[in-house]
């Protein structure tokens, strides 16, 4: 059976983005990118929302000689897994491997799970709030950045109470600490 993981790159204040939507402060270096790069090669499936897709979607393209080899790696890993984007409002998706699904359904989430050993994906807040909060979620992966935004989109959302056991633990040379978290019942 595959496992739900929730991954974010957050502020040190729990932030995955500032108060006017920016995230380049958590642009991951070499080092960072390359960890990441080998915990998604065991990624079946993606799920995004609208928002987390369009940025996301970038990686289609990202495979090209000019680029070094880490994001290469990464752009292959992103393009040979599937993708479900949950939005009510693209019609069509713009990368390969790629449905849309109109709204976030817990049980076909649960069946997708059961349908599979690889791991599975989810990004972004909002849809991660809602597969948290159904009890989907095996593990919350988070690249925690030296940096406070003072606000904005929270990793966490607001009024969700969760237990989480440590897994694992990795500093960065670059101050960015790795937490990987199981949830607990």
């Amino acid at each position: 059976m595959g496992q739900l993981i929730y991954s974010g790159i957050v502020s040190l204040d729990g932030y995955v983005a500032d108060r006017n939507g920016n995230f380049s402060w958590s642009e991951p270096d070499e080092e960072v990118h390359t960890f990441v790069n080998d915990l998604e090669r065991d990624v079946g499936t993606y799920l995004f929302g609208r928002r987390m897709y369009q940025v996301m979607s970038a990686w289609e393209t990202f495979d090209t000689p000019d680029q070094p080899d880490y994001i290469r790696d990464f752009a292959r890993i992103w393009q040979g897994a599937d993708k479900v984007v949950y939005s009510t409002t693209l019609t069509a998706a713009s990368t390969a491997k790629t449905r849309i699904a109109r709204t976030f359904v817990p049980d076909a989430v649960r069946d997708l799970k059961n349908a599979t050993d690889a791991h599975i994906s989810i990004s972004g807040p909002t849809l991660a709030a809602a597969a948290l909060r159904a009890g989907l979620v095996e593990e919350c992966r988070v690249f925690l950045n030296p940096v406070a935004v003072g606000g904005g989109l929270r990793f966490l959302p607001d009024g969700q109470g969760l237990r989480l056991e440590l897994l694992e633990e990795h500093t960065f040379g670059n101050g960015v600490v790795y937490l990987r978290y199981r949830t607990q019942a």
